[in-house]
């Protein structure tokens, strides 16, 4: 299984000037809601999503996407 490293997510968007919620969505493209989902860990990004924000941040999507256990509480 593989869930959304929020903590990295943060620091890249951040770096790249986009600190909020609304900023992430305005750059790339994902609802608003959903981004809040993503970054409060009730959600997890689609693989679309996934890659929304890998493109808009110029990075791997592994740098961002995390394995965890199956089983384990992420």
């Amino acid at each position: 299984m593989f869930r959304l490293n929020i903590t990295k997510l943060r620091y890249i968007a951040k770096n790249n000037g986009d600190s909020s919620g609304y900023a992430i969505s305005r750059r790339t493209g994902i609802p608003e809601s959903s981004v809040y989902r993503y970054l409060n860990g009730t959600a997890q990004p689609d693989l679309n999503s996934a890659m929304r924000l890998a493109e808009a941040y110029d990075i791997d999507l592994r740098t961002v996407i995390k394995r965890v256990p199956v089983g384990a509480v992420a």
